[in-house]
């Protein structure tokens, strides 16, 4: 492994490659001048090379783009925030730790959790000076940010609640294990927020597995125990697809090479569906992802960051030669793909008793995001619930909360505090609504080109209305939106998706399956409100007078031809045109 490492590092000039590149081999294994950055008063920011280096250790530099021109006015620079986000492998806390971060978010955030698409905390709003406290009080309560975003695997992804059957708490104790054999080892970190400096300043650090440029691009794993797809897995660089037989997991099917991001009217970008290429034992899970990274490492796109995911080096590639150069690396092939069935990329709300008696309750969380609103004080609630709750909280995929582990002794406690703060998932809400999600979008992020998450549940109220008038509101149907085409919410495997092409203005993609098994395609381009509801009210109509028995919205405008069917890789871009 260390002769790949080194053999990459000298094989091309820097000066060939991205800018980033040159700036991630000398970072001093992602030092950079943080350190003073930070402790610089005059501004709320840091470089701009510090800014792509914070990344790596689970950090972004944002600012408020609703105040950009007033502060503009005022001769003042942008206002410069921090959003951290936690690594948090299997998405499962104590309620310990879930008191803690809940204080930490009303002591340095803005007084808000925001729960991810990739089952973990982000925290918005903190200033410069607050970040480093921030960051020292995740780690005091056994939780860290490393490797939570930049150039590396991000936070490994579960079938949510650990709690739920045997065969939950082993992909939720792999998700660990991945995590921590593929996180970065430079100690960067503890020396630059946890203040632990290193006796040598970093000169011994060394990456034995991603060397010093680390890897083209992000790369995300998930693992997942079917018949649920909540982690979406055909959607991520590397999936692990658990076999259970008779209660036990025997082994795992490999998916390579998919991923959400494009970028509008450039056909060589696209989302991707992965690959089935195998199946693999239990003690071989940790050799397939450290040797699948390694060959991104190795052969992912250095030069073009738009062109450097890992789903674009398979596609380039295929998978017959993935297959191949994995079974070289690992010293033996995989075996071949066992049969498997995915229902739903949803979650179940409400109570739900698992294999050992024990009960879990799933709370739908518009957005993910965990404040105190008029009529509903979830953060109060939930901080309430965690001071009673003998179990866990799992967070899941989809944004929500699952009160997980409750005893039937402890059911009526826990009822009663949740209609005490009024968290009882509403009977009255859509099922396209439990099963909804958006990505952060305005004010806080950069590539935002449109609302999404404080625009969603408006556009909801009004599809509601056609729902209503359809007789659909009990009709599980998913829908997603995105303030850009990056994809952070997952958009192209949702029955209805809406990606921001500009304020106001979004594509509308229909047809991808309820399991996340088919991409959906572009239906209407740059439309606004009114027009998104005229587009989508004749086909839920329709839907509702003609579907077959059991048959799924995605399905139906599938076999009507309303849409066509999308295939994975580049026949996505080229039929969108």
């Amino acid at each position: 492994m260390d002769d790949i490492v080194r053999r990459f590092d000298l094989s091309r000039p820097l000066e060939e490659l991205h800018p980033n590149e040159r700036l991630k081999h000398d970072s001093r294994f992602l030092r950079g001048t943080l350190k003073e950055g930070l402790a610089d008063p005059v501004t709320g920011a840091v470089s701009d090379a510090d800014t792509q280096l914070t990344k790596f250790h689970g950090i972004y530099q944002q600012d408020d783009r609703d105040l950009r021109d007033e502060r503009r006015r005022a001769k003042l620079e942008p206002r410069y925030q921090f959003m951290a986000r936690i690594r948090l492998p299997g998405g499962a806390c104590t309620t310990e730790q879930w008191l803690a971060l809940d204080e930490l978010a009303r002591r340095y955030a803005n007084g808000t959790l925001r729960l991810t698409t990739r089952q973990t905390f982000q925290f918005h709003g903190v200033l410069k000076r607050n970040l480093k406290k921030l960051i020292q009080g995740i780690n005091a309560v056994g939780l860290d940010t490393v490797a939570a975003c930049g150039d590396v695997n991000r936070n490994v992804i579960s079938t949510a609640n650990p709690l739920q059957s045997p065969a939950h708490a082993e992909v939720c104790e792999l998700a660990r294990r991945i995590s921590e054999h593929l996180k970065p080892r430079s100690t960067a970190y503890r020396e630059i927020f946890l203040d632990e400096p290193s006796p040598d300043g970093g000169a011994s650090d060394e990456e034995p597995i991603y060397g010093r440029q680390y890897l083209p691009r992000k790369f995300k794993i998930a693992v997942t125990v079917p018949p649920q797809n909540d982690v979406d897995v055909f959607a991520q660089d590397l999936g692990f697809i658990a076999i259970v037989e008779d209660g036990r997991i025997v082994g795992y099917n490999v998916t390579v090479g998919g991923g959400m991001g494009m970028t509008h009217k450039v056909p060589a970008t696209f989302p991707r569906l992965a690959d089935v290429v195998g199946f693999c034992r239990p003690e071989d899970v940790l050799a397939v992802a450290e040797h699948t990274v390694g060959i991104q490492r190795d052969y992912g796109d250095r030069k073009d960051r738009a062109h450097a995911r890992f789903k674009y080096t398979i596609e380039d590639r295929g998978t017959d030669w993935f297959i191949g150069e994995l079974a070289r690396r690992m010293g033996k092939a995989l075996e071949p793909a066992r049969p498997f069935r995915l229902d739903t990329s949803g979650d179940r709300c409400g109570w739900l008793q698992g294999a050992d008696g024990r009960w879990h309750y799933t709370m739908y969380i518009e957005a993910g995001r965990v404040y105190d609103a008029p009529g509903r004080p979830l953060m109060t609630g939930l901080r309430e619930l965690a001071r009673v709750h003998k179990g866990l909280f799992a967070l899941t995929t989809n944004q929500n909360l699952t009160i997980a582990g409750v005893e039937e002794r402890d059911r009526p406690a826990i009822e009663a505090l949740l209609r005490e703060y009024g968290l009882e998932n509403d009977a009255r809400a859509s099922a396209m609504r439990q099963h909804s999600i958006a990505c952060v979008a305005l004010p806080t992020c950069g590539l935002a080109m449109a609302e999404s998450e404080r625009y969603l549940p408006t556009l909801i109220d009004r599809i509601e209305e056609i729902l209503v008038e359809a007789g659909l509101e009990r009709e599980p149907i998913t829908i997603r939106m995105s303030g850009c085409p990056n994809g952070c919410a997952r958009p192209y495997v949702a029955e209805i998706a809406l990606v921001g092409k500009a304020p106001g203005k979004y594509n509308l993609y229909l047809g991808a399956a309820f399991n996340g098994e088919r991409l959906n395609a572009l239906y209407r381009e740059n439309i606004g409100e009114q027009q998104i509801l005229d587009a989508l009210r004749p086909v839920l109509l329709a839907y509702a007078k003609e579907r077959k028995p059991g048959e799924r919205f995605g399905d139906f405008v599938i076999r009507t031809g309303v849409v066509r069917e999308m295939r994975a890789g580049r026949d996505f871009q080229r039929e969108q045109a």
